[in-house]
């Protein structure tokens, strides 16, 4: 087989048989590492919290940091493909990703490990459309959908897999060693990079970038960020730095969005949002995700700091997910274009809204299958809502627009991913403490619940604390439940928007999604 012109460059023929084989592997595995990254640590922030001597709470940025690099970078991933080589730049991104994942393992301070975290999401990010990319060209035109296929597995087993290995290895290791296990994966994926893709390398080109668009991207981002992470420290706007944090956030988003529309060659093409097809599916992305990772990180939060479950068990509690994500998924694919999508989106959120609702009703008593039944089912609803939204949204844009709508919608799904975890364990925090509030005056035979503790052989600390314990357990779950609920009313508010956008009409492509 020999090469073929495509767009005046010379691509070499698709690879066959065990090179194929090598280089699929390597490239679904590398973007498996990286959205594995997202999740790993979600049951391990415990364990984190307490080997750096911090609060649950500050734990989640290692989560948060993580997500706002990896959206920040994603942008920028066309015009380093362009300017260094597709190949090339996916070799760097993965020598930084193993890097940096070392350096978190290494980390012995909050700010240490939230700085790397920060460098290894900068440096993943553009794995994953980098994979994509890579992944249809080795596999050719003719094996897309194989290629494809391969990839969206992927991306829906990695956050699966997360919660395990990270309970896994933070109750029978230590917590370092979830970013000390990407060494070996980075290691090979190199390897067979540097043997098997290298043929498939893009020509370089002197593009220009558009760097006071970045500068205004990461200023009106991180400062956004910063203001959710430290605002529940420092009650919020009676801090001086929470409140410069919002205004520069207030400032920048503004001035970012005036500079990209007039700007030849933006990091963010903001244009494509003229098309109310895909502005609707975006902004249904961006609630409908916010809601959803949200309580994917605040789960496990409350599985291990409230009823007691090891990393491990609230791993495998959280896991179930996943089952019913990976059957459904190849339906919520072969639905596209034959029926209306507005039909299959908008089930698939309130789906999820029903099942946010199902975690309403927990409590500290529940037991194991109680908890996992709405992990288990809340994977029927997935894939209409990742598939079929990304698709409903896409079809509205032009062609040569996809790339750029896929893009944005990638940013904005992972920084929603990042907002909502903040949001969420502020207001989980918050309802916690209303709630304590609420039951420490309603309490009735405390005296006597003391005294049978007493004579059992507790002393009065002992036995006061043990009241206190009880106390704080149930505010904190009223609180968890608090936050699901307002999880339910985001699904069904995102789930109406959805029929905002015009019916899809004629062929959809999402090849370029990511």
């Amino acid at each position: 087989m020999g090469d073929t012109e495509t767009q005046g460059e010379t691509t070499p023929a698709p690879l066959t048989g065990g090179k194929l084989i090598f280089a699929g592997i390597a490239l679904a595995l590398a973007n498996f590492v990286v959205v594995l990254d997202t999740t790993i640590a979600n049951v391990s922030v415990p364990h984190i919290a307490g080997g750096l001597a911090i609060s649950p709470t500050q734990g989640t940025w290692v989560i948060t940091s993580y997500s706002v690099a990896d959206a920040i970078s994603v942008p920028l991933t066309g015009w380093l493909a362009a300017r260094f080589g597709t190949v090339r730049w996916f070799i760097y991104s993965l020598i930084g990703f193993g890097f940096f994942s070392m350096m978190c393992g290494l980390s012995g301070s909050l700010s240490m490990l939230v700085f790397f975290r920060i460098c290894q999401g900068l440096s993943g990010g553009p794995l994953m459309p980098l994979t994509q990319t890579l992944l249809l060209r080795v596999f050719g035109q003719k094996r897309s959908g194989a290629a494809m296929g391969l990839w969206a597995m992927t991306t829906v087993c990695a956050p699966i897999a997360g919660p395990i290995l990270g309970g896994l290895i933070s109750d029978n290791w230590t917590w370092p060693w979830i970013f000390f296990i990407n060494l070996p994966v980075v290691g090979l994926c190199i390897f067979s990079a540097v043997r098997f893709v290298t043929p498939f390398e893009t020509k370089k080109a002197k593009v220009g970038i558009d760097v006071i668009g970045l500068i205004l991207l990461v200023v009106w981002v991180g400062a956004f960020q910063l203001m959710l992470d430290t605002g529940r420290e420092h009650d919020w706007f009676s801090s001086p730095f929470v409140v410069a944090m919002a205004v520069i956030a207030a400032v920048g988003l503004p001035a970012f969005v005036i500079w990209e529309l007039g700007e030849k060659n933006p990091i963010v093409d903001i244009k494509v949002f003229r098309h109310r097809g895909f502005s609707v599916g975006t902004v249904a992305v961006a609630l409908g995700f916010g809601a959803f990772f949200a309580s994917v990180v605040l789960t496990p939060l409350w599985l291990q700091s409230v009823v007691g479950y090891t990393a491990t068990e609230a791993g495998f509690t959280t896991a179930f997910v996943g089952v019913f994500a990976v059957l459904m998924s190849p339906i919520a694919a072969g639905l596209v274009g034959k029926v209306d999508l507005r039909i299959t989106v908008s089930l698939g959120i309130l789906w999820l809204g029903i099942i946010s609702l199902l975690r309403a009703g927990w409590s500290t008593e529940s037991d194991f299958w109680h908890l996992a039944m709405p992990q288990l089912l809340q994977g029927i609803g997935m894939p209409f809502f990742f598939v079929g939204l990304t698709a409903l949204a896409l079809s509205a844009v032009k062609p040569s627009e996809t790339t750029s709508a896929a893009g944005i919608m990638s940013f904005v799904r992972t920084l929603c991913g990042a907002i909502g975890t903040a949001m969420a364990t502020t207001a989980w925090d918050s309802a916690g403490r209303v709630s304590r509030s609420d039951m420490v005056p309603a309490l009735n035979g405390v005296a006597d619940t003391m005294t049978r503790m007493e004579a059992g052989g507790l002393s009065t600390e002992q036995a006061r604390g043990a009241v206190d314990q009880l106390v704080e357990a149930q505010a904190s779950t009223v609180g968890a439940t608090h936050v699901f609920m307002m999880a339910f009313v985001i699904f069904v508010f995102a789930a109406a928007i959805v029929w905002l956008a015009p019916k899809p009409r004629g062929k959809i492509d999402t090849s370029a999604a990511h």
